[in-house]
């Protein structure tokens, strides 16, 4: 769990970075263009007076550091990875391989949770605190007064956690998706199966609770989509289905985005986009691994980050189809749907978004970028 200290850090190309944007790149479709704005270090000073931004604030993991920046460049707070790390949105915490105890921080840095005889290992989502058990077949949620609220014995180790509007979704080594409410009470269980190996390699689950998806199994690999019906119930029925190609043997990405209005998901050799209303599916072939994406996905546009080497990295911008003439047998066309492509050198990197400003990182220089209309 969290971002173990690296003992190397490359360094950012910036001017090959900055030129490609003022020289190569084009006009989006639709007449939007990425225009560049400022640039920042990680190692320049925090906030002046030590006091919180009123711009949105945005944690951030990027080489031998990690804290928060406002969406004016300005660190709030930037410090030096000495051990794990869970960042979330609103709070942190740094422990060691077998923590004792556990202290949860705000963005100010103020301790504001204790906990203390650990046996796990800090898990922060949905603005709560969980304790992963330390052979990750338990979940505990963990009180402001550092006390544990409740705990859930999974029957396998865990894969993949997330959380939402009070539940918890939970994924484990054996094939058995759960979900838990906000008492820890189980409320749903399903076991996918059919495949050699019944592993779930990725959840997520929507703001509202109401959907959930999953990458499942090997030999078959499987996106499914589940959907909750009734009045508030915990009724979820598989109504998306689809076979993937390949597969991985690792904790794959996957995200409701768009206002859970799609799901994307890492693939073999891409990502695929699924389309709640139209119920379709599309594969959008990527050179590289995903290091890195935009959990946004709004205005329907996607980023993110892929990997070639242990250098060499690459922005890729992809305008999401809105309709069926990029489609070809669920295939997308990467000529059509792919509007941007800039190469760059660094070893770590980071991606945000946040509205119409975009936020990449490599090395220890964070630069912006605002979507704007022309």
């Amino acid at each position: 769990m969290g971002h173990r200290k690296k003992r190397a850090y490359a360094v950012i190309i910036l001017p090959i970075f900055i030129l490609y944007f003022f020289a190569a790149a084009r006009p989006i479709p639709r007449e939007t263009i990425l225009a560049p704005g400022w640039i920042s270090s990680s190692e320049a000073p925090v906030f002046a007076d030590g006091g919180i931004s009123t711009r949105e604030i945005l944690p951030f993991t990027l080489g031998s550091r990690f804290g928060y920046v406002d969406t004016s460049g300005q660190f709030i707070m930037s410090s030096v990875i000495s051990d794990n790390i869970y960042l979330g949105s609103t709070m942190w915490t740094e422990y060691p391989a077998e923590p004792l105890n556990i202290e949860i921080k705000n963005i100010s840095g103020e301790t504001i949770t204790n906990i203390e005889d650990t046996r796990g290992y800090p898990v922060l989502l949905d603005n709560r605190v969980f304790i992963l058990g330390s052979e990750q077949n338990s979940l505990s949620e963990i009180g402001i007064d550092g006390n544990i609220l409740w705990t859930y014995e999974f029957g396998a180790p865990l894969t993949c956690i997330d959380a939402a509007a009070g539940f918890v979704l939970t994924g484990s080594l054996d094939g058995v998706i759960e979900i838990l409410d906000s008492n820890g009470n189980r409320v749903f269980y399903f076991q996918p199966s059919g495949s050699q190996y019944e592993i779930i390699y990725g959840c997520a689950i929507s703001s509202n609770g109401s959907r959930f998806a999953i990458v499942s199994g090997l030999d078959p690999q499987r996106f499914l989509l589940f959907e909750r019906f009734g009045n508030g119930g915990s009724d979820y029925r598989v109504v998306y289905h689809e076979f993937l190609e390949g597969g991985f043997r690792r904790p794959v990405h996957i995200s409701f985005i768009d206002e859970d209005r799609r799901v994307v998901f890492e693939r073999d050799r891409g990502i695929g986009c699924y389309n709640i209303r139209s119920r379709r599916s599309m594969y959008i072939p990527l050179d590289g691994n995903v290091a890195a994406i935009d959990y946004s996905g709004a205005q329907g546009l996607l980023f993110l980050i892929t990997s070639q080497s242990l250098q060499r990295k690459e922005l890729v911008g992809i305008r999401i189809p809105q309709d069926r003439r990029f489609l070809f047998f669920g295939l997308a066309d990467a000529q059509n749907v792919i509007f941007l492509k800039a190469p760059f050198k660094s070893e770590d990197v980071f991606l945000a978004r946040t509205g119409s400003m975009l936020i990449a990182g490599g090395g220890k220089t964070l630069i912006s970028f605002a979507l704007e209309e022309k």
